[in-house]
Order: C-alpha cells, then sequence, then structure tokens
C-alpha cells in the first residue's frame, strides 16, 4: 500500500481535462442510496432533500412510491450487484483493485466508505458514479460530497479522490440500450399486429429525469453550452438517444422524441418539459398506437423507474389504449460492467506508466468528455452564498484557472 502523502490537484491534467494516468490502489462506487425498509424512507427523505425546509408531511407524499415496495428502494441490491459484478470483471482482466461502495444519502455513506479505504491503506482512489450525464445532481453534487466528506473526515490532502468522465457517450452504456430498443420494437409491432393493427404508428419515447431549468442551463463548460442549440444536460441525452437509433435499421423512419419524468419542488420553479404523461397523451392524440420507452437517464431500475414509468406512464398508457413496451436499463448487463472497468482502465497507470487501455471510446457525438471538470462547470450556489469544496475539477478552491 501507498505511504502517507499530500497531493496538489492542480497536476495532471491536460488542456482538454484528461488526466494523467495514475497507479490507483481501490475503486469507489459512488450512488445516491436509498431506504431499506418502513423506517428507513422518512429519514432517507429529509437527507435528500436536506437544507430545503421541507416538512415531513410533503415527504410523506413522495414515501408512498417507497411504502408501495415495503419501504425497500430497489438500488441498494442493485449496487450490491454491480459491485460484484464489477470486481468480478476486474479479477478477469487481472486488475488488482479493491472495489468500495458508498452513497450519497443512506447507509454506506461515503464518508464512512472513505473511512474505510483509508484504514484499509489505501491513498488513490478512482471514483465511478451511477449518473452518466453532466448537471448538478448527477455529476458535480458527487464532486461537491466527496469534497466535503474528505473535509470533514480529516482525509483531504491524505487521500486522494479522482472521477472517471461522465460516460453517457461511452459504449458500454449505449448498447444495452440499442439491445433493448431493438427487442421493444419488435415486441410493440408484434403485439399491435396480433391485434390488427399492423399499420399501427409507434414512437420511440427517450426518457430521462426532469431537472430545474436552472441547473439545465448551468451544466457543462460555458464555452460548450453556448455552442449548442440547447442545454448541455438536454444536448447529452440528445446525442445519446441518436446512437441508438443509429444503430437499429428497423428504427428508420420511426418517430422518437426526448421526454422528461420524476419532477418535484415548488410549482412555480420551471422544469425541464414535457413530463412523459403529457407526451403521451399528446402521441396518442396523434394517432400513435404505440410506444417503446427508453429510460436513457438511468442505469438501473431503481425506484423512479419502477414507480414514474412501470407505474404511472404504464397507467397512462392504458388509460390511453397505447401498447407499451419499458426498455431495459443497463443494471449489471455484460457490456455495461466491461465498460465500466474500460473507464477505469484509461484512466490507470499500468507497469510502464502508460494507461492499461488506450484510447476513449466513444459512441456519441457529444463524447467523449473531460476528466477534470472546467470552471464552473454545473456550478450552484447555496442558500447562504457559498459553493462547497469539490473533486475532479479546475474550479476548487485550489482556484485554478482553465488551461
Amino acid at each position: 500500500m501507498s505511504a502517507e502523502f499530500t497531493f496538489d490537484p492542480r497536476e495532471g491534467y491536460d488542456a482538454r481535462g484528461r488526466m494523467e494516468p495514475k497507479p490507483y490502489d481501490a475503486v469507489l462506487l459512488a450512488s445516491f442510496g436509498g431506504p431499506e425498509g418502513q423506517d428507513d424512507v422518512i429519514p432517507f427523505l429529509r437527507n435528500v432533500t436536506r437544507g430545503r425546509g421541507i416538512p415531513d408531511e410533503r415527504l410523506e407524499e413522495v414515501a408512498t412510491h417507497y411504502r408501495a415496495n415495503g419501504g425497500v428502494s430497489p438500488i441498494n441490491a442493485q449496487n450490491r450487484a454491480l459491485k460484484a459484478a464489477m470486481e468480478a470483471e476486474l479479477a478477469a482482466r487481472g486488475i488488482d483493485l479493491p472495489v468500495y461502495w458508498g452513497n450519497r444519502n443512506w447507509a454506506p455513506y461515503v464518508a464512512d466508505t472513505l473511512r474505510e479505504i483509508h484504514a484499509d491503506g489505501h491513498r488513490r482512489v478512482l471514483m465511478f458514479s451511477t449518473s452518466a450525464y453532466s448537471c448538478y445532481s448527477s455529476c458535480r453534487q458527487y464532486r461537491e460530497d466527496l469534497g466535503v466528506a474528505l473535509r470533514e473526515t480529516g482525509l483531504e490532502g491524505r487521500l486522494e479522490v479522482d472521477k472517471v468522465r461522465q460516460y453517457f457517450d461511452h459504449p458500454g452504456f449505449v448498447e444495452p440500450f440499442v439491445e433493448g430498443v431493438a427487442a421493444g420494437l419488435a415486441d410493440v409491432r408484434e403485439r399491435l399486429a396480433a391485434a390488427g393493427e399492423t399499420d399501427a404508428s409507434v414512437r420511440i419515447v427517450f426518457v430521462t429525469h426532469s431537472i430545474p431549468t436552472s441547473d439545465a442551463e448551468a451544466a457543462g463548460p460555458r464555452d460548450l453550452a453556448a455552442e449548442l442549440e440547447t442545454d448541455v444536460y438536454s444536448a447529452q441525452h440528445l446525442s445519446v438517444g441518436r446512437a441508438i437509433l443509429a444503430r437499429i435499421p428497423e428504427a428508420e423512419g420511426v418517430p422518437s422524441s426526448l421526454v422528461f419524468q420524476s419532477r418535484s419542488g415548488a410549482p412555480h420553479v420551471p422544469w425541464l418539459e414535457p413530463d412523459i404523461n403529457d407526451a403521451l397523451a399528446e402521441y396518442a392524440g396523434s394517432g400513435t398506437r404505440g410506444v417503446v420507452v427508453v429510460p436513457i437517464g438511468f442505469v438501473s431500475d431503481h425506484m423512479e423507474v419502477i414507480w414514474d414509468l412501470d407505474t404511472e406512464a404504464k397507467e397512462t398508457c392504458a388509460e390511453l389504449g397505447l401498447t407499451f413496451h419499458r426498455v431495459a436499463t443497463p443494471g449489471t448487463h455484460r457490456r455495461y460492467v466491461e465498460g465500466i472497468v474500460d473507464l477505469v482502465s484509461e484512466r490507470l497507470a499500468g507497469p510502464d506508466g502508460r494507461p492499461l487501455l488506450e484510447g476513449r471510446a466513444s459512441e456519441a457525438d457529444l463524447g467523449p468528455w473531460f476528466d477534470v471538470c472546467r470552471p464552473n462547470c454545473c456550478v450552484k450556489v447555496m442558500r447562504d452564498g457559498t459553493v462547497k469544496p469539490t473533486i475532479a475539477a479546475v474550479d476548487s478552491e485550489v482556484g485554478v484557472p482553465a488551461t
């Protein structure tokens, strides 16, 4: 194991935000977390909404989603399975790296996991988070949570934590959706044909988590955002949708669209639209008879997938007479797990100092993304005017200017 050391986060990246390979000695699987029983639900939701002053009676409205499933979110079991799959793939490639797991909002908490990592003698950690896209909640908030945890545990400067790039464009993330959309199209067409609707219109509906419009406008580097026709968050999803469709001959000519789900917060605050249920009603009114719903914003079938899509959107389709097929998320799909280890390998220095995996695979036209986030990327100023410390960024408190 490495000896105690200090490091300067300004070192080791180039003008494109790519970090030099390093001899990491552990991998951190970082995720959102979720309750594992009825008594956990409200404390978990308090963690998620900390600092927003939301009373328990309003949290209980959201809690019904969890309570309907025994108070258990599937996300923790999914992360245990993903951790085991990552360990198996690393071992199969002869990569001797332990995998640790830490959550932002429920046990195992990331701060406790960092203490465990340090106590086990590790000093250089590469983090993989279960969020593929760029915005405050899916990237920067993870980087902030790690920055805050390092400070609060006294490990700042003693434990180095870097982060793999946002991987919405990586083949390991895209290919499971290609497989799922192709199968979904075949299923919907077969069911419509069996009902005598041989010429029925089918639509591919890409769906992701809605976020406040202000967060969407702040997503990604400012110079890139200025070049796009929409915000970076939406543009990344549209880019993934194009990449998926380009690989499915059977999808040629099939209309597609990007919609949003899981809006929360005050009604007067604008969020990205349209909501999937509103969009489904519009499609049905325009003659669509079947939909293939593709949750490209999610890496696993956690609560917002099984409730907002498998329950609410499915019920909406039943009311509208739409044939419904929901594509699976990557979960522990073989290609997704291989892709995670590819992302680790492109950052991990081998005995010769070169990365174990040369090159940076990318399927979408907006990739590959940065290893080191640019100044003010996805920034969100807190109510008290502070900006939290981060990892894997040039806009940390070191104050490094963009190169």
